[in-house]
């Protein structure tokens, strides 16, 4: 009798230990709950507050001037009115700085992976003397801002009489950047070198290997690079500012400047509409790309 009392007390003292643990296991699982809801919560509130001025700048396309600046501020125009569209299509050659803007960064973009991806592929996979050296040297000159350049580079446009041409806005930026070799170097490490390997048994030599090979498999980089680049020389605004004189030649950023210095005073509906429409070939761009986008950020940069 007193071997089973001992037993059952034994079993009655862990049955309620058990139950006593269980509401301490059911807080700490609640409480990573509650602190993903919180995080959740917080992302949203700054996806909005990220998307209010956005949302201002596509509102104010659609308003009448005199409602700009009400008080308390208009979210929904009332009424909905195209008249900005239309005073800035009038007043100025929208159209032809659009077009400009496309074939400015559309070029140094298609260019740039071409190039960036040649001299990614050699110091990847290519040895030759000195080649560590060369891309040390080539990765310094990331740290040289841009102002210190733009002087000399203004020179060098003027000597070859580039002033206010096409090849001013295109010339000095096709052929690869440090940034562009130095991403897609990274991406090109994480490649397999037996695939290369394969391919030379085959037959293949280095150019057969970068197109057939390296390139169909690098994507992703490609994606974000090109995103990357489009995205900088779509905005551009400085270069294309003290290289270009003529109206027909101006790029988006540069005309929309001028349309927002007018002399009867700034028609914000008129401006924020160019603001929507520079920003719409951006957003069709990244939604496009998006899938390789996201693979190219996940993968570059795994392998030193």
């Amino acid at each position: 009798m007193t071997l089973k009392a001992t037993k059952d007390r034994q079993i009655g003292t862990e049955t309620a230990s058990s139950q006593s643990a269980l509401p301490i296991a059911a807080v700490h699982h609640k409480l990573p709950e509650f602190g993903h809801f919180v995080l959740h919560v917080f992302l949203i509130l700054l996806s909005i507050s990220c998307l209010l001025p956005l949302v201002w700048m596509v509102s104010t396309s659609f308003k009448e001037q005199f409602q700009v600046f009400t008080y308390p501020p208009e979210w929904i125009p009332n009424p909905w009115t195209l008249k900005g569209y239309q005073r800035l299509f009038s007043m100025s050659p929208v159209g032809k700085w659009l077009l400009n803007s496309v074939f400015v960064a559309v070029i140094i973009t298609v260019c740039q992976l071409i190039f960036s991806s040649l001299a990614a592929y050699a110091f990847a996979r290519v040895r030759f003397p000195g080649r560590d050296a060369i891309f040390i040297g080539y990765l310094a000159t990331m740290m040289i801002p841009g102002q210190v350049t733009l002087i000399p580079g203004y020179i060098l446009i003027k000597y070859l009489g580039w002033i206010d041409t096409y090849f001013a806005l295109t010339v000095p930026f096709l052929f690869g950047s440090a940034f562009g070799t130095f991403l897609l170097r990274q991406f090109f490490q994480t490649i397999p070198a037996e695939l290369e390997d394969a391919a030379r048994i085959d037959g293949a030599g280095y150019f057969d290997t970068y197109f057939r090979i390296i390139l169909p498999l690098a994507k992703p980089a490609l994606a974000t690079l090109g995103v990357f680049v489009f995205l900088y020389f779509w905005n551009d605004f400085l270069w294309p500012l003290i290289v270009i004189n003529s109206n027909d030649l101006r790029t988006l950023p540069v005309g929309l400047a001028v349309v927002s210095r007018s002399m009867f005073g700034t028609d914000w509906p008129a401006l924020m509409g160019g603001a929507v429409i520079s920003l719409l070939p951006i957003l069709l761009i990244f939604f496009f790309a998006q899938r390789y986008f996201v693979q190219g950020i996940t993968l570059t940069g795994l392998k030193g």
